[in-house]
């Protein structure tokens, strides 16, 4: 809900932590102590969303979002396989976005990660303003995690949820990569700095995405007094901490069904030669396509004049648009 707040300039005041809808009490306090740190959060929610509904573009559920609350409907409230998603996304959206917060100079409580200094074994030196990931991890892990330990993190929707929110800081730790510079006369590389850098959130798009399509099915078991989450089917190897596991079947997304908040699949764009998800019989659930053409004007003929401009010529183009009945 944070992610759609356009209407609030800037979480400023304390004020306007209390007037945050989707929050529970406790996260009410902790945006009060951490105002600076707020505008960074509701960049991770909207660095979610957009990434979400990119990786889900050609998908039968695209991860659209309602105006009510939650904003994904009752896709997030079961414990689905987009739930997991959602909340893994949602997770490292928060952690990804304060870390480029420290890193940029933005938040008086933390900066560059100093931690990372002096020579390495692969003959370079540390410099630079590596990112404190640590540091975003944590705000994630106190903010976004706050929700389930609240209620008792011992019921299979909270474990289900804290494993996955784990899982998406998992995708930006376990991608972190190491940049350099080269230093010497003309560009030579008589010696390198380097620094640790968060991968593009894409990346963590990407990771996740993967993990979506092959996420466990889980049920809850007791290892001694400790409850913990299994494979539902025995003959699965167990996951690990960066896999995406959930507990209940996906609906099949195909009819609009506002009340859980799935918008169905009818007036969504097909692809008519394919035979994976984004293809016009899986789309559209077997209800048919229309075909509809379209003009297009494209910029085509482009010349560069000296100095300095290109100038094209518009062509126009017919196209097949293929939309579900």
């Amino acid at each position: 809900y944070l992610a759609k707040l356009s209407s609030v300039g800037s979480i400023s005041e304390e004020e306007t932590c209390e007037k945050l809808k989707g929050l529970i009490q406790r996260q009410v306090q902790m945006c009060k102590r951490n105002l600076e740190v707020m505008d960074s959060v509701r960049r991770g929610a909207q660095l979610a969303i957009e990434e979400c509904q990119y990786q889900f573009r050609n998908r039968r559920w695209n991860c659209s979002t309602l105006d009510s609350l939650p904003v994904f409907g009752k896709v997030v409230t079961q414990g689905t396989r987009e739930a997991a998603f959602v909340y893994a996304i949602s997770s490292a959206g928060v952690a990804f976005a304060v870390t480029r917060a420290c890193s940029s100079g933005e938040l008086d409580k933390c900066g560059c990660d100093r931690t990372v200094q002096g020579g390495s074994p692969q003959g370079f030196q540390w410099s630079g303003c590596s990112d404190n990931i640590a540091y975003g991890v944590a705000f994630s892990q106190s903010f976004v995690d706050i929700r389930e330990r609240s209620k008792g993190a011992s019921s299979n929707r909270a474990l289900m949820n804290l494993h996955n929110n784990e899982a998406g800081r998992k995708a930006i730790l376990n991608n972190m990569r190491v940049e350099c510079k080269c230093h010497g006369v003309s560009g030579s590389c008589e010696f390198k700095t380097c620094w640790k850098a968060m991968p593009p959130f894409r990346k963590v798009g990407n990771v996740l995405k993967e993990k979506f399509d092959g996420a466990t099915e889980v049920e809850q078991s007791e290892i001694g007094s400790t409850k913990v989450l299994v494979p539902k089917n025995s003959q699965f190897k167990p996951h690990t901490d960066e896999d995406l596991v959930y507990l209940d079947s996906s609906p099949d997304f195909c009819e609009h069904d506002l009340k859980n908040g799935v918008l169905g699949t009818s007036g969504r764009q097909c692809n008519k030669t394919s035979k994976a998800i984004d293809g016009c019989e899986l789309m559209c659930c077997g209800r048919g396509f229309h075909t509809d053409q379209v003009e297009v004007v494209e910029r085509c003929s482009c010349k560069f004049h000296w100095c300095c401009s290109v100038k094209c010529k518009p062509c126009h183009r017919v196209v097949e648009i293929h939309t579900c009945r």
